[in-house]
């Protein structure tokens, strides 16, 4: 990719915030045989309740998609450049749905078409993603995600 990272973003209008802290006893990611595995983020502003109740699919779609600059976030502050990413291996979405909720693929989207957006071919994963009865905080959805790393 010739693009640097940050002028990439620049160019999509992303801006990153800080990066969050862990709320508990664990890591924001753990490095281990060049892979990054960043823990479980979810979206920032507040939002809580469920896919299919308090939320439609699309709100869905732009919390994953929040959620996924929030994971950039905590990439940049642990690597001190995005560049250093070599590829976005694996992402895993939890979503906090009702029961009759059908619509997670396209969710998670709103995360998968970031990581293409701001890596290219590179940002090409593998991914699964769940329902879920409830997650911390009532956060609609959650996503964990691992990299390659320089």
């Amino acid at each position: 990719m010739s693009e640097n990272i940050d002028s990439r973003l620049k160019r999509l209008g992303i801006e990153l915030p800080e990066s969050s802290v862990p709320a508990a006893a664990y890591a924001n990611a753990v490095i281990v045989n060049g892979l990054m595995f960043v823990a479980g983020k979810g979206p920032t502003g507040g939002a809580k309740g469920k896919l299919g109740d308090t939320y439609t699919t699309q709100q869905g779609y732009e919390f994953a998609r929040q959620t996924g600059v929030e994971i950039l976030a905590v990439l940049k502050s642990e690597l001190g450049s995005l560049d250093r990413v070599k590829r976005v291996v694996k992402l895993q979405g939890f979503v906090n749905a009702t029961a009759e909720f059908e619509e997670h693929h396209k969710v998670l989207d709103g995360c998968s078409e970031l990581m293409l957006d701001v890596f290219g071919a590179n940002g090409s994963h593998a991914r699964s993603v769940f329902g879920a009865v409830s997650v911390r905080d009532n956060l609609p959805i959650i996503v964990d995600s691992v990299f390659e790393v320089e």
